[in-house]
């Protein structure tokens, strides 16, 4: 980072101390002055640095003068220290941050300035204001909708308890609306909101309700743009609303691959710092028909079959999931078809590579993102498509699943694909052929550990940014038979030999992140940063300052202070 001359520099209190201030463009710092008795008289430079504290300018929520209200809790000489200190430094300004906690969480801290110069406080404030107004990124009118229903009834407090304070101290305006039935966010983003009030949409639920404004907001924008969703091969327009989440739902997916954590009060300051994530769309087509638009996983066969049987006992909350995860284990069905795929550029890594998609990803910001390269490298690809470098592969598959990104969750923190990125253009295709029970089981082991869990003889993982799917059934059917709409199977019994399938009617169904699609015949096709997320990506370790140190080094410009 270039070195920045410093815009002011104070000797103020905090909690009872003397400290220096120092801010430059990027960073907020301040030492101690006064020497502990208790610090060895042969102290380091190294351990004088640690007494600095430092905040990043961008991750700085809000400024404001305080009044010297003391708490009521501190003890009677506490108390009596705190009055005489008011007495002398009657003025405060306070600055919220950012403060990094475990496992990727984020809390709102506050740090407190006093002053005998009700001037020098206010010019801070001022300064500090101007500061952040450069900022443009961050959003100053959100568009809220809270899912009430999601998860355990929980959104609606959730948001009002943890996510509007935080909302109203950045001085962030909002519009809540509450949904009342399914699918009322999407229609609402479809064809009443007026996304011109908004720098972003927000959701409190979990993923159907990002799914909801997802499909809402990607087809108004393609509506208000005059393209044609149905169209398998046509260049969607990207978003320019951010969208963000508040997880409040029974499955957050999609947070936790973004952010790192599924807490609220995380996402809430990601919405309020303005960070920006973009990331792939996958649009299903079954022939000139959109079906649906995907971010995590498509899922045929033991995901499918999972989601099927767990859509009957809704009323069992979350733990439908594993019951119905045992009972498709156990039925151990597979399916015949091909899959016709086309794989991405050698350059664009390997599923098995071991890159993990981070903040700040090389892989995903070399992405182009202008309307001009889009249509460059979609020339690109027709070529390709018309150079036949297609691979089509027939066989028996327990599973074939589609990540567009880590698809990671507490439950498995690697994900189905662990080095899935999250805005690379392409989707990792991961093939199960049949197997047994036990080689499967293994396979499912792997992703709640280190195990590398593609490296199986039956399994087989390509990156690709197209791919069709065709069931068998479909293949040996004649023209007639296609007029006429198979019959669901339902689940056979648990212990039922795989010789009785009639391929005819068996077939699974597509999991599109969490909904059933209605045909198992589908083109999916790679939306390259469709949309934007209010988040930046799972932080690979502590983010790194700018040392605080050379905030003192520099020569001070016009606008050096000193009280």
């Amino acid at each position: 980072m270039e070195t920045q001359d410093r815009i002011l520099l104070s000797k103020l209190f905090h909690k009872y101390r003397q400290v220096e201030v120092a801010l430059n463009r990027s960073v907020l710092a301040w030492k101690e002055t006064e020497k502990s008795t208790k610090r060895s008289s042969g102290i380091s430079n190294s351990a004088e640095s640690a007494h600095i504290h430092a905040v990043q300018v961008c991750e700085i929520l809000a400024v404001h003068s305080k009044d010297d209200d003391q708490d009521n809790t501190e003890t009677r000489r506490s108390q009596d220290k705190a009055k005489q200190h008011s007495q002398m430094y009657p003025h405060a300004f306070t600055v919220s941050y950012v403060r990094r906690t475990r496992q990727h969480q984020w809390r709102c801290s506050e740090v407190t300035f006093h002053s005998a110069n009700q001037a020098l406080c206010e010019q801070w404030i001022k300064v500090i204001n101007e500061q952040l107004s450069l900022l443009t990124n961050r959003p100053k009118s959100l568009l809220v909708y809270i899912n009430p229903y999601g998860g355990k009834r929980r959104g609606k407090r959730i948001y009002e308890q943890k996510v509007a304070p935080l909302f109203g101290r950045a001085c962030i305006s909002t519009d809540v609306i509450v949904t009342d039935r399914a699918n009322h966010a999407r229609d609402h983003l479809k064809t009443e909101a007026n996304l011109d009030n908004y720098d972003g949409v927000v959701c409190v639920g979990g993923d159907g309700m990002f799914s909801e404004i997802l499909h809402g907001l990607i087809s108004r924008t393609q509506t208000d743009n005059g393209v044609d969703q149905n169209q398998p091969d046509a260049e969607l327009v990207p978003c320019s609303v951010h969208i963000g989440i508040i997880p409040a739902g029974s499955t957050d997916c999609i947070c936790f691959a973004t952010v790192g954590t599924n807490d609220p009060v995380t996402s809430a300051l990601h919405i309020i710092v303005g960070d920006s994530q973009p990331m792939d769309v996958c649009s299903v087509h079954h022939n000139d028909s959109f079906l649906r638009y995907s971010v995590s996983l498509l899922g045929y066969g033991f995901y499918g079959d999972v989601l099927t049987d767990s859509e009957r006992k809704r009323w069992m909350g979350p733990a439908r999931y594993d019951l119905s995860g045992v009972k498709t284990f156990l039925s151990h069905n597979y399916y015949e078809g091909s899959v016709s795929f086309l794989p991405a550029e050698n350059n664009m890594g390997d599923p098995r590579d071991k890159l993990q998609c981070r903040s700040g990803c090389s892989v995903c910001q070399s992405k182009p993102s202008s309307k001009d390269t889009q249509w460059e490298m979609s020339e690109e690809k027709e070529k390709t498509d018309k150079d036949g470098c297609w691979r089509t592969i027939r066989g028996k598959f327990i599973a074939i699943n589609a990540a567009s990104m880590s698809c990671a969750c507490p439950r498995s923190p690697k994900g189905l694909s662990p080095s899935a990125h999250l805005a690379d253009g392409t989707t990792d295709l991961i093939l199960v052929r049949k197997c047994s029970r036990l080689d499967f089981l293994t396979h499912l082991i792997r992703h709640t550990n280190k195990e590398d869990q593609f490296d199986h003889s039956f399994v087989e993982v390509h990156r690709v940014r197209k791919f069709c799917f065709q069931p068998r059934q479909n293949e040996m059917l004649s023209l007639e038979d296609l007029t006429e709409t198979p019959q669901k199977t339902g689940f056979r019994p648990i212990c039922s030999a795989q010789t009785s399938y009639n391929y005819n009617t068996s077939r699974s169904s597509w999991n599109c992140d969490g909904e059933i699609l209605p045909h198992a015949a589908i083109r999916v096709s790679v939306q390259s940063q469709l949309i934007r997320l209010f988040a930046r990506g799972i932080e690979d370790q502590q983010f790194l300052l700018e040392d605080p140190c050379t905030l003192w080094a520099l020569e001070p410009n016009t606008h050096f202070s000193v009280d």
